[in-house]
């Protein structure tokens, strides 16, 4: 740990790098939350909401419910259908998907709206 500060000091290695893991520098560097919240009266639906993070399930919302992810920064492609049996069943055609960029140490908040083009993310106020 001596050598790691006195080189960091000397600056032979970027003082990020000397920082030991689970310092809040550590961590605003690595990840971002994800929050999507699927509203009682947004979307009037039966059915389950199925939330896609690169083209895999990652999540199945039900009427009042939310999910948070943690995700390293960057673009996300998030995609909404409905799952379930019956009328619920996802078409042939797969909805196109919403691009969602993170940032380090940020928290991002949706609720999930029905628009023209089917299901969509609107941006939503954080509540502490």
């Amino acid at each position: 740990m001596r050598r790691l500060i006195l080189t960091a000091l000397l600056g032979l290695v970027p003082l990020a790098e000397a920082a030991p893991y689970g310092t809040p520098t550590a961590q605003a560097q690595g990840y971002g939350m994800l929050i999507v919240s699927r509203e009682r009266l947004e979307v009037a639906s039966p059915c389950d909401i199925g939330l896609y993070l690169h083209d895999e399930l990652a999540a199945r919302l039900y009427q009042g419910q939310s999910v948070a992810f943690n995700l390293p920064p960057g673009e996300v492609p998030l995609r909404l259908a409905l799952i379930g049996p019956g009328t619920c069943t996802p078409g042939i055609i797969q909805p196109d998907s919403q691009p969602v960029r993170i940032h380090a140490g940020e928290v991002r908040k949706y609720r999930i709206a029905l628009g023209k083009q089917g299901f969509e993310l609107i941006p939503a106020p954080l509540n502490y």
